[in-house]
């Protein structure tokens, strides 16, 4: 089982949130779709980036041309994803948890009727961990059902995941200077609501929403003590 040999079941959960694609031409995430979260966190993560490098053939140089630097590539990113409800075989969460990943490469309703169809943009998010953290789209999602209950509905899965980032804005770069902005990670503790959050960093306990959605929030009525919330820096938040 993956959750032995892997992070398993830590106590700061990995997610990925779903949101709509923006309109125009605006690199920031539209609207929140939902909140997927990991039955069991990933035990490994890959994460690449390529240069681009370009070398042009010169009759003169018999060593050969030196090569030109042409760019960097976006992150891409791989993720394993472990479902499991055999303790609940009737239950139908593994094939809708599956159906919520395919969907992501597919079109959504909002974007088409824009006039500018896209799939859903996706945020991973797993705790501090900043490196993996970039808005992305998924580019291939891939199940293996493994397990099935007595009614055939399956109750295991096992899914591929490849993210490619979507370059925009560095993140936590203030717009107006260029300079980059402190975030801070904070650390749930018992009664910690957005509402008391925001009032403690931002002095305005009105603007909640923002950190709600820079960590995947779709239910701001239950934080979960010990989870690591991104608090976004004072200059992004809109109020």
């Amino acid at each position: 089982m993956p959750q032995s040999k892997g992070a398993g079941k830590s106590l700061v959960r990995a997610s990925l949130a779903i949101h709509e694609p923006p309109i125009g031409i605006s690199t920031t995430p539209g609207g929140l779709i939902k909140t997927f979260d990991f039955d069991f966190n990933p035990a490994q993560l890959t994460i690449g980036r390529r240069a681009t490098w370009t070398v042009t053939p010169a009759a003169s140089n018999r060593d050969g041309a030196t090569p030109e630097f042409m760019g960097a590539e976006p992150r891409e990113m791989s993720v394993e994803i472990f479902l499991d409800s055999s303790e609940k075989p009737s239950s139908e969460s593994v094939m809708k948890k599956v159906d919520a990943l395919l969907d992501c490469c597919a079109v959504t309703d909002k974007s088409q009727k824009a006039d500018q169809p896209s799939p859903p943009w996706v945020r991973f998010q797993w705790g501090s961990f900043k490196t993996a953290r970039f808005t992305a789209y998924v580019s291939s999602a891939d199940a293996s059902y493994t397990l099935f209950g007595t009614s055939g509905v399956p109750i295991r899965a096992t899914c591929q995941l490849r993210l490619h980032e979507i370059p925009g804005d560095a993140l936590g770069q203030n717009p107006t200077s260029g300079a980059l902005t402190a975030q801070r990670v904070h650390r749930v503790v018992a009664g910690d609501s957005l509402q008391s959050l925001a009032w403690r960093e931002y002095g305005d306990a009105t603007v909640w929403r923002a950190i709600a959605e820079a960590n995947g929030i779709d239910n701001p009525s239950v934080l979960t003590s010990g989870t690591e919330l991104v608090l976004p820096a004072a200059q992004e938040v809109v109020r």
